[in-house]
């Protein structure tokens, strides 16, 4: 057995105990998802487990073979800076891996002097069997959008540092792999293929998301931290929101008959004289006890957020004809959007081409290079940004809202900002606390009430998932579909799209695509024309014959195989798409296997535009 036990761990940072005598064990080939609110413990229990962070006693509470290893991908970055990508994501001291970096330095630069060096290590990868995992490398890197190996990591951006190191940690060879946001900086694309590869290699996993589609997929088992207790639920996403939601009906029941009993108890506390009588003072003692409890049940409860928006007028928001260019590049030319008062709009695209920028122009940080962006008179704008901006971290959280409002109008009455924080999930005990003391999550979530205090009528959201935990994310779900006002958000998490978008800017090449519906609606109808559009081209196209010599095709001895075999892999997956097809028309009436011959067929159909791709890649490599 290849397990790893945790018996009675208690941690606490500063003067909060963040978890107190928890114990689980984890199973080989576990995949489970780490939840909770935020600055409840997750990101803490994880440097525990890896060995980065201490634990309270004297006695290690862990119980695993001698040679465990965990692989631990943390939400910064750490390597060196003077390293080059290459050295970084294959730093693990295995032979394969020596051997897969002088390989790829080699067929970087090739010149025919390299060739008699190149067979030796082509010699010494086969006695190895080490293309295996040079086609696992090549994969990885790929998907990850990691192309130049030679650069320095010093020199790359904030998220493509996170790629090379998330690169780095799926190449380890690890027991147990601790994911702390693993899908942060990534696309939608990517985050999908991550999902399906972590899946499919069968790796043993305790991983920290928010991204709820991400989870459901992964998750074989999903631990809650809360209130320093943690709570195990067998199965996913899905299934954790089933017996949370009957556990929650047992609390309410539970909670109706405390407060019937309370209403009862405080109806006969004040009619009753002061009295010393022992029957009547621990009569009194229960009641206090019960009121007790009640309060701390409320404080509890989910979070809502019904603020009150300054008033919008007809005018909110138009784009004519703009056109953005930043840094020296063109990002969108001749740009046009009406934006109304009931719009939620998801603006989607890979990294980099120019999502932040169209909330920029909004906000008026940006200003167009051509066109006009008109926006109405009554708008009031809130802008929750990636980076939280004007937070002194020096000042106390109360503070720090006092200075916006010391009240709020909500839809149920007027709320003191002690009251908000509370139902916030800051508890009076964290009033006063330095806002430089609280977890990432923390500070988001208290930028977000700081941006609502302001009644904005316009909310402009970028990248609201990140950092959020899942309870908050939910809470501003439900605000969001209330909200009298207009909502454009950047996001790379689909669930959260699902949820609050009936319109979708999608960038692409250049140019920016309008689509009605969510995001799932997006995906079905851009998927539809993809496929379209790729057997049409297959259809009129005739596949050009392998070249000889791999060092004259430029291809890598991985990329030459791949090449050799994909025209029959494409053929093969036609025809399984056919064979479906026709199973799905023969079993029309018999619903469960229609719904396993649909997931049959989506899996294929992945597959063969996975494979377009790739050969449009190599055939353009050879070219």
């Amino acid at each position: 057995m290849n397990d790893f036990l945790v018996e009675n761990l208690t941690q606490s940072v500063g003067d909060k105990t963040v978890f107190e005598g928890i114990s689980f064990i984890i199973h080989e080939l576990d995949r489970i998802g780490l939840i909770g609110v935020n600055g409840s413990g997750k990101t803490t229990l994880l440097d525990v487990l890896s060995g980065s962070h201490g634990f309270a006693g004297d006695r290690a509470p862990f119980s695993k073979k001698n040679n465990y290893k965990i692989a631990y991908l943390t939400q910064e970055a750490e390597f060196s800076d003077d390293k080059t990508v290459l050295e970084t994501v294959l730093s693990a001291d295995l032979p394969e891996m020596a051997l897969i970096r002088e390989y790829e330095l080699l067929v970087a630069d090739y010149t025919a002097a390299d060739q008699s060096r190149l067979d030796r290590i082509m010699s010494e990868m086969d006695a190895l069997s080490a293309w295996t995992i040079e086609n696992e490398v090549k994969t990885i890197l790929s998907r990850l959008g990691i192309h130049n190996l030679k650069q320095k990591t010093g020199s790359l951006s904030g998220g493509m540092r996170r790629r090379v190191q998330l690169a780095q940690v799926l190449l380890a060879d690890a027991d147990l792999y601790l994911l702390d946001e693993p899908t942060n900086h990534l696309d939608i694309e990517t985050i999908a293929w991550l999902a399906d590869f972590l899946k499919s290699r069968k790796k043993t996993l305790l991983f920290i998301t928010h991204d709820r589609y991400f989870l459901d997929k992964l998750s074989t088992r999903i631990f809650e931290l809360d209130q320093a207790k943690l709570t195990e639920y067998q199965g996913n996403y899905q299934d954790y929101l089933r017996l949370k939601t009957a556990e929650n009906e047992r609390q309410a029941a539970q909670l109706h008959k405390q407060k019937q009993l309370y209403k009862q108890e405080l109806s006969w506390m004040r009619t009753q004289p002061q009295a010393s009588a022992t029957k009547q003072e621990a009569r009194i003692k229960r009641f206090k006890t019960l009121e007790k409890e009640l309060k701390k049940t409320q404080s509890q409860n989910q979070l809502e957020i019904q603020f009150e928006s300054a008033r919008i007028g007809k005018k909110v928001l138009q784009f004519t004809d703009v056109s953005l260019t930043y840094g020296g590049k063109s990002l969108f030319s001749h740009f046009n959007l009406l934006v109304q008062n009931k719009d939620r709009i998801g603006i989607v695209g890979a990294n980099g081409v120019g999502k932040t920028s169209l909330l920029n122009l909004i906000s008026g940080d940006l200003q167009a290079s051509q066109g006009e962006v008109d926006i109405g008179e009554t708008v009031r704008v809130g802008y929750f940004s990636q980076q939280i901006r004007g937070m002194d971290e020096n000042k106390r959280v109360i503070t720090y809202l006092q200075e916006k409002a010391e009240t709020v109008r909500t839809a149920d009455g007027l709320f003191s900002v002690a009251e908000l924080l509370e139902q916030f999930l800051f508890p009076p005990a964290s009033h006063g606390k330095l806002i430089a003391k609280l977890s990432g999550g923390e500070k988001k979530r208290l930028y977000l009430l700081q941006i609502l205090l302001e009644q904005p009528n316009l909310l402009l959201l970028d990248e609201p998932t990140n950092d959020l935990d899942i309870a908050t994310l939910s809470v501003l779900e439900r605000f969001l579909q209330y909200f009298s006002g207009p909502v454009i958000v950047v996001s790379h998490d689909r669930y959260f799209l699902d949820k609050v978008t009936n319109k979708i800017l999608a960038f692409k090449n250049g140019e920016i695509h309008q689509f009605f519906g969510n995001y799932s609606d997006y995906l079905s109808e851009t998927k539809a024309e993809r496929i379209k559009e790729a057997t049409h081209s297959q259809e009129k196209s005739q596949l050009p014959p392998v070249k000889e010599k791999p060092k004259k095709k430029r291809l890598s001895y991985f990329e030459q195989l791949e090449w050799d075999t994909i025209e029959t892999d494409i053929s093969q997956l036609e025809a399984d798409i056919e064979e479906i097809t026709a199973a799905m028309q023969t079993n029309a009436s018999d619903y469960e296997q229609l719904a396993v011959l649909q997931t049959q067929l989506d899996e294929k159909n992945d597959e063969l535009l996975q494979k377009y791709e790739r050969y449009d890649y190599l055939s353009d490599k050879q070219e």
